[in-house]
């Protein structure tokens, strides 16, 4: 009997009419924990929800076969999309195996972990900042029945009463961290091998909901500790194709040249994406990524207004924006762009404008992946919002980021089959844990803006390549495709 079961129920899945699209990604994340826990001497029952091959993938058999007979101590890792689905999986799963504890981690409770708390009491506590610090003790003390006010970076029951612990110091040397623990899956099945470079992010973009989790603080991974876990995914699998998943991969032009050449002297025959900035990416920075296999840069660009781009914090202009578009699609033979639209403060001219930018960057060549506004509770717009606008529910239309699989999507919009409405009626009940489902003004900001992109080609059937072909991408990841 293992010690611990760890869980990963962060998945990619997008339903249409006729068919559904999954990507199955290495799950870094969890796999990082699995090897904290095995170097603290814990033997880890690890499972993958997205290795389940069933058509009724959300079923309630279905997750009762994936949890069925675990350790005496759960830990389940989701993102916000699927927060609904795992609270009241879990909720299940606590009436059949009452004595088992149940931790929920991931980015998926962030921001709302004591209403998560309130709200559920079959989940016992809720991990908190960097899992590799704080969830060895967690386990520790959960499988000896000790008090958990001493486990850092957690929420927990005291009684009746939910505490909330601080979160341990950050990790600063992540050369030092434990291996994720490979060994504990099939890499062959997995479409895209990842592979983090950085963790945190300093910049102040007011939607987004990744940097704060890390307290916009970054620390870097050495080119030479990169290098040797890409050397040994590719002796151990042949992987060719590294997916780099973190936001500050440029960090700057200097490091990231450094990396580069660190690749081309290695002689390592592989190809890898990257996520870029458009303020951190001149041409001799591109032109060593292209020589040192890059095959894909991706930009978040947001607007093509100057006054949206502003107000969000994105630290650069349309202008320069269309500038470092048309010199990457020169030199990468895949340039993807992210453009958000639903910001309640974007005027009818400020998305026209932000239109004219993606149709111009389409023409260049550029593949635009639009997505919807996600107001994620950690986020520093939604704190700037959420006491001045008014959250609506529209059961037609979820932003890219919070589809999850049950709902059933064509042409951009979006049907709840009854089999899984109670789980929409759970988040329409609790806007202030879910609000990324929601939206701001749907009938005068969300839905003219909608129309419009259909009528140049978005969200629609004639737009399938553009949108809703790469749809589990506009979720975030890269697409593992050549």
């Amino acid at each position: 009997m293992a010690d611990v079961t760890l869980a990963n129920l962060n998945m990619l899945c997008v339903r249409y009419l006729d068919r559904t699209e999954r990507e199955v990604h290495l799950p870094l994340g969890p796999l990082y924990l699995a090897g904290a826990l095995e170097e603290s001497g814990f033997e880890v029952d690890f499972r993958d929800y997205q290795m389940v091959e069933r058509p009724d993938l959300f079923a309630d058999q279905a997750i009762a076969g994936f949890l069925r007979d675990p350790a005496d101590v759960l830990l389940v890792s989701c993102m916000a999309n699927l927060l609904p689905f795992t609270l009241l999986a879990l909720e299940v799963f606590k009436r059949e195996y009452p004595e088992v504890f149940v931790a929920l981690g991931g980015v998926g409770a962030a921001g709302v972990e004591q209403r998560v708390m309130d709200l559920c009491p079959w989940i016992d506590a809720i991990g908190i900042g960097e899992g590799e610090r704080s969830v060895p003790t967690l386990v520790r003390a959960a499988r000896n029945n000790h008090d958990l006010s001493g486990v850092p970076g957690i929420a927990w029951r005291d009684g009746g009463q939910v505490r909330v612990n601080p979160p341990p110091p950050r990790i600063e040397d992540l050369d030092g961290i434990p291996c994720p623990a490979y060994h504990l899956v099939d890499l062959s099945r997995y479409a895209g091998i990842n592979v983090i470079t950085s963790r945190g992010c300093p910049y102040q973009c007011s939607f987004c909901s990744v940097a704060p989790i890390w307290g916009r603080k970054p620390y870097l991974r050495s080119p030479e500790s990169i290098l040797t876990e890409m050397q040994l995914l590719h002796d151990r699998t042949g992987a060719d194709l590294f997916l780099f998943q973190d936001e500050y991969f440029v960090s700057s032009p200097e490091r990231v040249k450094k990396l580069c050449l660190a690749i081309e002297e290695s002689k390592l025959k592989i190809r890898w994406k990257a996520f870029g900035r458009v303020d951190q990416t001149p041409i001799p920075t591109m032109e060593a990524m292209a020589r040192a296999g890059c095959v894909e840069i991706r930009y978040g660009i947001e607007s093509g207004c100057d006054r949206v781009l502003s107000r969000v914090a994105k630290g650069f202009t349309a202008t320069k924006a269309h500038e470092v578009l048309s010199e990457a699609v020169g030199i990468f033979p895949g340039v993807d762009a992210f453009y958000m639209w639903g910001f309640p403060f974007e005027t009818a001219d400020d998305f026209q404008t932000t239109l004219l930018h993606m149709i111009s960057a389409r023409t260049m060549g550029v593949r635009i992946l639009p997505s919807l506004l996600s107001l994620l509770p950690q986020t520093a717009l939604y704190e700037e919002l959420k006491d001045s606008v008014r959250l609506e529910f529209f059961g037609e239309l979820f932003p890219e980021y919070m589809l999850t699989g049950h709902e059933v999507c064509a042409d951009g919009r979006v049907e709840i089959p009854e089999e899984h409405r109670r789980i929409y009626d759970f988040v329409a009940a609790h806007p202030e844990l879910f609000p990324g489902f929601f939206h701001v003004d749907v009938h005068n900001n969300v839905l003219p803006k909608y129309r419009l992109l259909q009528k140049f080609g978005f969200y629609t059937l004639e737009g399938r390549t553009e949108l809703l072909g790469a749809e589990v991408e506009c979720c975030g990841a890269h697409s593992s495709k050549n």
